[in-house]
Protein backbone atom coordinates (compact mmCIF):
# COMPACT_ATOMS: atom_id res chain seq x y z
CA UNK A 1 0.00 0.00 0.00
CA UNK A 2 1.10 3.52 -1.57
CA UNK A 3 1.61 5.94 1.91
CA UNK A 4 -1.18 8.12 2.50
CA UNK A 5 0.20 11.69 2.73
CA UNK A 6 -2.90 13.01 3.43
CA UNK A 7 -3.29 10.98 5.93
CA UNK A 8 0.39 12.55 7.51
CA UNK A 9 -1.57 15.98 7.16
CA UNK A 10 -4.15 14.46 9.08
CA UNK A 11 -2.18 13.06 12.02
CA UNK A 12 -1.03 17.05 12.06
CA UNK A 13 -4.72 18.45 11.81
CA UNK A 14 -5.71 16.54 15.06
CA UNK A 15 -2.69 17.32 16.82
CA UNK A 16 -3.29 20.71 16.97
CA UNK A 17 -6.84 20.00 17.29
CA UNK A 18 -5.74 18.28 21.05
CA UNK A 19 -3.29 21.47 21.63
CA UNK A 20 -6.21 23.58 21.20
CA UNK A 21 -8.51 21.67 23.52
CA UNK A 22 -5.93 21.34 25.94
CA UNK A 23 -5.81 25.36 26.52
CA UNK A 24 -9.37 26.27 25.89
CA UNK A 25 -9.93 25.14 29.56
CA UNK A 26 -8.06 27.52 31.09
CA UNK A 27 -9.14 30.66 29.42
CA UNK A 28 -12.16 32.36 29.58
CA UNK A 29 -12.52 32.54 25.77
CA UNK A 30 -16.46 32.92 25.11
CA UNK A 31 -18.27 29.00 25.10
CA UNK A 32 -18.91 29.38 21.21
CA UNK A 33 -15.37 29.72 20.77
CA UNK A 34 -14.18 27.09 22.92
CA UNK A 35 -17.32 24.46 22.47
CA UNK A 36 -15.52 22.89 19.16
CA UNK A 37 -12.22 22.46 21.24
CA UNK A 38 -14.25 19.85 23.32
CA UNK A 39 -14.09 16.58 22.00
CA UNK A 40 -9.91 16.11 22.45
CA UNK A 41 -11.10 12.07 23.18
CA UNK A 42 -12.49 11.77 19.75
CA UNK A 43 -9.32 12.72 18.48
CA UNK A 44 -7.11 10.28 19.98
CA UNK A 45 -10.03 7.62 18.71
CA UNK A 46 -8.77 9.15 15.35
CA UNK A 47 -5.04 8.32 16.13
CA UNK A 48 -5.88 5.33 17.13
CA UNK A 49 -7.80 4.19 13.39
CA UNK A 50 -4.88 6.09 11.67
CA UNK A 51 -2.34 3.80 13.61
CA UNK A 52 -4.35 0.45 12.39
CA UNK A 53 -4.24 1.42 8.80
CA UNK A 54 -0.47 2.27 8.80
CA UNK A 55 0.78 -0.57 11.54
CA UNK A 56 0.33 -3.35 8.94
CA UNK A 57 2.87 -2.03 6.80
CA UNK A 58 5.19 -1.00 9.72
CA UNK A 59 4.86 -4.80 10.96
CA UNK A 60 5.39 -6.05 6.98
CA UNK A 61 8.82 -4.30 6.41
CA UNK A 62 10.23 -6.32 9.15
CA UNK A 63 8.66 -9.85 7.66
CA UNK A 64 6.60 -9.99 10.24
CA UNK A 65 9.09 -10.61 13.08
CA UNK A 66 7.92 -9.27 16.75
CA UNK A 67 11.03 -8.17 17.76
CA UNK A 68 12.73 -5.77 15.11
CA UNK A 69 9.32 -4.45 14.76
CA UNK A 70 8.65 -3.45 18.35
CA UNK A 71 12.58 -2.44 18.58
CA UNK A 72 11.46 -0.55 15.39
CA UNK A 73 8.30 1.51 17.14
CA UNK A 74 10.99 1.57 20.28
CA UNK A 75 13.20 3.79 18.30
CA UNK A 76 10.54 6.00 16.93
CA UNK A 77 8.61 6.76 19.84
CA UNK A 78 10.58 6.32 23.52
CA UNK A 79 13.31 9.09 23.37
CA UNK A 80 10.70 11.43 23.01
CA UNK A 81 8.32 9.95 25.39
CA UNK A 82 11.17 10.14 27.78
CA UNK A 83 12.16 13.50 27.63
CA UNK A 84 8.97 14.91 27.71
CA UNK A 85 7.90 12.71 30.54
CA UNK A 86 10.77 14.14 32.38
CA UNK A 87 10.05 17.36 31.49
CA UNK A 88 6.15 16.87 33.02
CA UNK A 89 7.56 14.92 36.16
CA UNK A 90 9.56 18.00 36.82
CA UNK A 91 7.04 20.77 36.17
CA UNK A 92 4.34 18.73 38.48
CA UNK A 93 6.87 18.93 41.41
CA UNK A 94 7.83 22.51 40.69
CA UNK A 95 4.29 23.76 41.86
CA UNK A 96 0.83 23.67 41.18
CA UNK A 97 -0.54 26.65 38.94
CA UNK A 98 -4.13 26.02 39.38
CA UNK A 99 -4.85 28.28 42.98
CA UNK A 100 -3.61 31.13 41.39
CA UNK A 101 -6.46 30.58 38.55
CA UNK A 102 -10.23 30.47 40.30
CA UNK A 103 -11.56 31.22 37.42
CA UNK A 104 -10.99 27.38 35.89
CA UNK A 105 -13.38 25.15 36.06
CA UNK A 106 -13.92 21.18 36.90
CA UNK A 107 -12.75 20.35 32.40
CA UNK A 108 -9.48 22.26 32.93
CA UNK A 109 -8.63 20.69 36.58
CA UNK A 110 -9.19 17.72 34.80
CA UNK A 111 -6.57 18.07 32.29
CA UNK A 112 -3.63 19.34 35.13
CA UNK A 113 -3.27 17.32 37.90
CA UNK A 114 -2.24 19.78 40.83
CA UNK A 115 0.42 17.53 42.75
CA UNK A 116 2.00 14.85 42.74
CA UNK A 117 0.06 11.84 43.15
CA UNK A 118 0.35 9.27 46.25
CA UNK A 119 2.44 6.33 45.20
CA UNK A 120 4.29 8.43 43.41
CA UNK A 121 7.17 6.04 42.60
CA UNK A 122 4.53 3.10 41.40
CA UNK A 123 2.80 5.43 38.81
CA UNK A 124 6.24 6.65 37.60
CA UNK A 125 7.01 3.08 37.04
CA UNK A 126 3.88 2.69 35.41
CA UNK A 127 4.94 5.26 33.21
CA UNK A 128 8.49 4.25 32.61
CA UNK A 129 6.98 0.87 31.32
CA UNK A 130 4.14 2.22 29.64
CA UNK A 131 1.74 -0.21 31.70
CA UNK A 132 -0.68 2.72 32.81
CA UNK A 133 -3.78 1.23 30.53
CA UNK A 134 -3.38 -1.94 31.73
CA UNK A 135 -3.34 -1.53 35.60
CA UNK A 136 -7.36 -1.96 37.53
CA UNK A 137 -8.43 1.26 38.69
CA UNK A 138 -8.53 -0.27 42.40
CA UNK A 139 -4.96 -1.31 42.11
CA UNK A 140 -3.37 2.60 41.27
CA UNK A 141 -6.21 4.71 41.07
CA UNK A 142 -6.18 6.96 37.79
CA UNK A 143 -2.32 5.82 36.49
CA UNK A 144 -3.17 6.54 33.40
CA UNK A 145 -2.89 10.31 33.65
CA UNK A 146 -1.49 10.94 37.26
CA UNK A 147 2.52 12.39 35.52
CA UNK A 148 1.76 12.49 32.05
CA UNK A 149 -1.75 13.00 30.85
CA UNK A 150 -1.33 12.41 26.47
CA UNK A 151 0.81 9.53 28.00
CA UNK A 152 -2.27 7.51 28.25
CA UNK A 153 -2.71 6.91 24.82
CA UNK A 154 0.67 5.46 23.89
CA UNK A 155 0.03 2.82 26.73
CA UNK A 156 -2.75 1.86 24.29
CA UNK A 157 -0.72 1.83 21.17
CA UNK A 158 2.01 -0.02 22.95
CA UNK A 159 -0.97 -2.90 23.48
CA UNK A 160 -1.92 -2.85 20.49
CA UNK A 161 1.69 -3.09 18.94
CA UNK A 162 2.39 -6.10 21.12
CA UNK A 163 -0.67 -8.19 19.87
CA UNK A 164 -0.47 -6.94 16.40
CA UNK A 165 3.18 -8.36 16.80
CA UNK A 166 2.43 -11.46 18.26
CA UNK A 167 -0.24 -12.55 15.92
CA UNK A 168 1.05 -11.78 13.27
CA UNK A 169 -2.09 -11.88 11.33
CA UNK A 170 -2.19 -12.94 7.80
CA UNK A 171 -5.55 -12.83 7.34
CA UNK A 172 -6.22 -8.92 7.94
CA UNK A 173 -9.96 -9.04 7.67
CA UNK A 174 -10.42 -11.97 10.26
CA UNK A 175 -7.97 -9.82 12.87
CA UNK A 176 -9.88 -6.70 12.15
CA UNK A 177 -13.21 -7.93 13.25
CA UNK A 178 -11.46 -9.79 15.85
CA UNK A 179 -10.82 -6.39 17.49
CA UNK A 180 -14.61 -5.19 16.42
CA UNK A 181 -15.24 -8.09 18.66
CA UNK A 182 -12.81 -7.54 21.52
CA UNK A 183 -13.96 -4.07 21.59
CA UNK A 184 -17.97 -5.22 21.68
CA UNK A 185 -17.55 -7.84 24.23
CA UNK A 186 -15.55 -5.25 26.84
CA UNK A 187 -18.27 -2.83 26.31
CA UNK A 188 -20.97 -5.18 27.43
CA UNK A 189 -19.04 -7.09 30.34
CA UNK A 190 -19.65 -5.42 33.66
CA UNK A 191 -16.33 -5.74 35.78
CA UNK A 192 -16.24 -5.49 39.13
CA UNK A 193 -15.11 -1.62 40.86
CA UNK A 194 -11.71 -2.86 41.49
CA UNK A 195 -11.06 -4.75 38.59
CA UNK A 196 -12.33 -1.83 36.15
CA UNK A 197 -9.60 -0.53 34.01
CA UNK A 198 -9.51 3.45 32.35
CA UNK A 199 -9.70 3.85 28.49
CA UNK A 200 -6.40 3.67 28.01
CA UNK A 201 -6.76 -0.06 28.34
CA UNK A 202 -6.87 -2.09 24.49
CA UNK A 203 -10.25 -3.50 24.63
CA UNK A 204 -11.82 0.40 25.25
CA UNK A 205 -10.10 1.47 22.13
CA UNK A 206 -9.95 -1.73 19.74
CA UNK A 207 -13.25 -0.52 17.67
CA UNK A 208 -10.86 1.98 16.65
CA UNK A 209 -8.10 0.38 15.81
CA UNK A 210 -10.66 -2.36 13.62
CA UNK A 211 -11.64 0.68 11.88
CA UNK A 212 -8.12 1.44 10.63
CA UNK A 213 -7.60 -2.48 9.97
CA UNK A 214 -10.45 -2.43 7.54
CA UNK A 215 -9.61 0.57 5.87
CA UNK A 216 -6.31 -1.31 5.24
CA UNK A 217 -8.44 -4.19 3.58
CA UNK A 218 -10.61 -2.00 1.54
CA UNK A 219 -7.46 0.00 0.27
CA UNK A 220 -5.85 -3.11 -0.82
CA UNK A 221 -8.24 -3.74 -3.07
CA UNK A 222 -10.39 -6.67 -0.75
CA UNK A 223 -13.74 -5.35 -1.23
CA UNK A 224 -15.71 -2.83 1.19
CA UNK A 225 -17.73 -5.79 3.04
CA UNK A 226 -14.89 -5.84 6.36
CA UNK A 227 -14.90 -2.09 6.18
CA UNK A 228 -18.50 -1.85 6.28
CA UNK A 229 -18.68 -4.30 9.13
CA UNK A 230 -15.82 -2.22 11.15
CA UNK A 231 -17.33 0.97 10.21
CA UNK A 232 -20.87 0.07 11.20
CA UNK A 233 -19.64 -1.69 14.40
CA UNK A 234 -17.95 1.14 15.76
CA UNK A 235 -20.53 3.21 15.55
CA UNK A 236 -22.57 0.67 17.28
CA UNK A 237 -19.70 0.00 20.36
CA UNK A 238 -19.36 4.47 20.13
CA UNK A 239 -22.94 4.55 20.62
CA UNK A 240 -22.97 3.03 23.96
CA UNK A 241 -20.27 5.72 25.12
CA UNK A 242 -22.60 8.59 23.61
CA UNK A 243 -23.00 10.62 20.20
CA UNK A 244 -19.52 11.32 20.42
CA UNK A 245 -18.43 8.50 20.33
CA UNK A 246 -20.54 7.12 17.78
CA UNK A 247 -19.58 10.43 15.27
CA UNK A 248 -16.11 9.24 15.30
CA UNK A 249 -16.52 6.31 12.51
CA UNK A 250 -17.97 8.92 10.47
CA UNK A 251 -15.53 11.36 10.55
CA UNK A 252 -13.08 8.79 9.96
CA UNK A 253 -14.84 7.63 6.89
CA UNK A 254 -14.59 11.64 5.66
CA UNK A 255 -11.27 11.09 6.20
CA UNK A 256 -10.97 7.86 3.70
CA UNK A 257 -13.13 10.19 0.96
CA UNK A 258 -10.46 12.95 1.32
CA UNK A 259 -8.08 10.29 0.43
CA UNK A 260 -9.46 10.74 -3.54
CA UNK A 261 -11.04 14.23 -3.47
CA UNK A 262 -9.84 17.55 -4.74
CA UNK A 263 -11.25 19.22 -1.55
CA UNK A 264 -8.78 16.59 0.12
CA UNK A 265 -5.48 18.30 -1.05
CA UNK A 266 -5.66 20.67 1.60
CA UNK A 267 -3.90 17.95 3.74
CA UNK A 268 -0.88 17.90 1.15
CA UNK A 269 -0.16 21.42 1.93
CA UNK A 270 3.12 22.25 3.42
CA UNK A 271 1.51 23.26 6.65
CA UNK A 272 -0.52 20.48 7.18
CA UNK A 273 2.64 17.96 5.91
CA UNK A 274 5.10 19.55 8.72
CA UNK A 275 2.61 19.86 11.02
CA UNK A 276 1.87 16.31 10.09
CA UNK A 277 5.56 15.39 10.58
CA UNK A 278 5.91 17.22 14.06
CA UNK A 279 2.48 15.59 15.58
CA UNK A 280 4.03 13.05 18.11
CA UNK A 281 5.68 14.93 19.85
CA UNK A 282 3.51 17.79 19.62
CA UNK A 283 0.56 15.77 21.15
CA UNK A 284 2.66 15.26 24.29
CA UNK A 285 4.30 18.46 24.51
CA UNK A 286 1.52 20.46 24.58
CA UNK A 287 0.19 19.61 28.71
CA UNK A 288 3.57 20.10 30.18
CA UNK A 289 4.20 23.50 27.87
CA UNK A 290 0.94 24.77 28.82
CA UNK A 291 1.27 24.09 32.53
CA UNK A 292 4.86 25.55 32.75
CA UNK A 293 3.39 29.14 30.77
CA UNK A 294 0.54 28.49 33.54
CA UNK A 295 3.17 28.46 36.45
CA UNK A 296 5.15 31.76 34.89
CA UNK A 297 1.75 33.62 34.20
CA UNK A 298 -1.03 33.33 36.74
CA UNK A 299 0.45 34.59 39.17
CA UNK A 300 1.08 38.23 37.15
CA UNK A 301 -2.70 37.92 36.78
CA UNK A 302 -3.67 38.70 39.99
CA UNK A 303 -7.15 36.41 39.42
CA UNK A 304 -8.08 38.31 36.23
CA UNK A 305 -9.33 35.85 33.98
CA UNK A 306 -9.29 37.65 30.62
CA UNK A 307 -5.92 39.23 31.40
CA UNK A 308 -4.48 35.39 32.17
CA UNK A 309 -6.13 34.56 28.93
CA UNK A 310 -5.01 37.43 26.08
CA UNK A 311 -1.11 36.94 28.22
CA UNK A 312 -1.34 33.20 27.65
CA UNK A 313 -2.81 31.59 25.18
CA UNK A 314 -1.06 32.68 22.41
CA UNK A 315 2.08 31.51 23.36
CA UNK A 316 0.11 28.31 25.03
CA UNK A 317 -0.38 27.59 21.59
CA UNK A 318 2.87 28.51 19.68
CA UNK A 319 5.44 27.67 22.27
CA UNK A 320 4.36 23.96 22.28
CA UNK A 321 4.33 24.04 17.75
CA UNK A 322 8.47 25.34 18.28
CA UNK A 323 9.01 22.93 20.83
CA UNK A 324 8.01 20.14 19.21
CA UNK A 325 9.72 21.19 16.11
CA UNK A 326 12.43 21.21 18.49
CA UNK A 327 12.30 17.65 19.71
CA UNK A 328 11.49 16.23 16.67
CA UNK A 329 14.60 17.56 14.63
CA UNK A 330 16.83 16.98 17.24
CA UNK A 331 15.97 13.72 19.10
CA UNK A 332 13.13 11.93 16.61
CA UNK A 333 14.45 12.31 13.75
CA UNK A 334 17.72 11.55 15.26
CA UNK A 335 16.63 8.17 16.04
CA UNK A 336 14.80 7.43 13.12
CA UNK A 337 17.74 8.17 10.71
CA UNK A 338 20.85 6.62 12.84
CA UNK A 339 21.05 2.89 11.59
CA UNK A 340 23.42 1.87 14.11
CA UNK A 341 22.58 3.83 17.05
CA UNK A 342 22.93 2.56 20.73
CA UNK A 343 19.51 2.00 21.07
CA UNK A 344 17.81 -1.05 19.49
CA UNK A 345 20.95 -1.31 16.89
CA UNK A 346 20.51 -4.53 14.48
CA UNK A 347 17.89 -6.16 15.14
CA UNK A 348 15.34 -2.62 14.68
CA UNK A 349 16.90 -2.91 10.59
CA UNK A 350 13.90 -4.23 8.14
CA UNK A 351 14.00 -6.97 6.22
CA UNK A 352 15.64 -6.61 2.57
CA UNK A 353 13.33 -7.18 -0.08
Amino acid sequence: MQRLTRMDGLRGVLAVYVLLGHAMPFTDVPGWMAAPFRHGEAAVDLFFALSGLVMVNSLERFGARFWPFMAARARRLLPVYFVVLALSVALLAAGNPLPAMPWVGLAARNIMEPVPPPDFAWHLAAHVLLLQGVIPQGVLPYAYVTLLGPAWSLSTEWQFYVVMGLTAPKRLGGFALGMLALGALYHLVHLPPWWQFSRAFLPFAAPYFALGLGSTVLLRGGGVKVFVICLAGACAIGALGGAEKALVPLVWAVAMLAQRQKWGAVLESRGAQYLGAISYPLYLLSEPVQRGLAMLLAPLARGDAALFTWAWLPPAILLPVAAAALLHHNVEARFMREQKNFLFPVIARPVQQ
